[in-house]
């Protein structure tokens, strides 16, 4: 695409987008009030309490098994904690040694102590991910600012690194990375473990706009589950199939949070599920 002058363009079709717009509809239908997605509440204690309990069947993006576990030990308490989250739990961040070093780090902010950085330079490129590379766009400013790599050559890495598996090439890169590093006084340690974690990101990892929209989408689901279960277990299961969960285990996590649950009734039932 490149070669013929063709710009690709990814159009993501989300179920969730479809299952939060009868969510709202179901809600408008109940309160009498109607809301877009603009109008769910920000930053609500209550819904970042629910996430924190890893209490998110059905919800967006942090529904598995594996983001549930994740949860309770990233505790999300703004909006941004929920963006590395969702870029967090992936093959990349995993297989580059990334989860492990943030979690530590967290523990650290908590207890209001320093973030150490190879350089100050590097400051600006890792402070918002408290020292560890989480996302691709990290990737290609350490690659910029600690390896002297143009803006150009440092896209060509990201290009590498986005192929994944198929065709990336990563390792054509690593000499230049390497070489770079040392000539600006970077430790052989401290090359050999951004390259290593570079090579994750080849087995997928989050460019951090992406992380951004996925977190939003997460958030708006969560708290419509948090505050309104009842509109959230009926607009999922009218948007079946989709997610981790059936509709058996969403009816069940409906019914731990006061969900009333009807059977089907041939007198009053409708083809979608409703409220009453």
């Amino acid at each position: 695409l490149d070669d013929m002058g063709l710009l690709k363009v990814d159009v993501l079709a989300l179920g969730m987008l479809s299952a939060l717009r009868r969510c709202l509809n179901l809600r408008a239908a109940l309160r009498g009030e109607r809301w877009g997605l603009k109008e769910i509440p920000r930053e609500d204690p209550a819904t970042y309490d629910m996430i924190c309990a890893a209490d998110t069947v059905g919800v967006f993006q942090i529904e598995s098994r594996a983001q549930m576990s994740m949860l309770p030990r990233l505790q999300p308490r703004v909006f941004y904690d929920l963006v590395v989250e969702v870029a967090i739990v992936r093959p990349g961040p995993i297989q580059g040694g990334m989860v492990h070093p943030y979690l530590k780090a967290r523990e650290r902010v908590r207890q209001k102590l320093p973030i150490a950085y190879e350089k100050p330079k590097l400051k600006d490129a890792l402070e918002r991910t408290l020292g560890i590379p989480i996302f691709q766009e990290q990737v290609m400013e350490i690659a910029i600012i600690a390896a002297g790599f143009s803006a150009e050559r440092a896209d060509q890495l990201r290009r590498s690194m986005a192929a994944w598996k198929r065709h990336g090439g990563v390792h054509k890169f690593e000499a230049q990375l390497k070489d770079g590093m040392r000539e600006r006084g970077y430790s052989d340690d401290f090359a050999e473990r951004i390259f290593k974690q570079i090579l994750g990101f080849g087995e997928y990892g989050f460019p951090e706009s992406h992380a951004y929209s996925f977190a939003l989408i997460a958030y708006e689901s969560s708290w419509l589950k948090c505050h309104e279960p009842e509109a959230f277990v009926a607009a999922m299961l009218n948007s079946q199939p989709m997610g981790f969960y059936g509709p058996a285990p969403l009816v069940q996590d409906g019914q731990r949070h006061g969900v009333g649950v009807f059977p089907p009734g041939v007198t009053v039932s409708d083809g979608d599920v409703a409220l009453e």
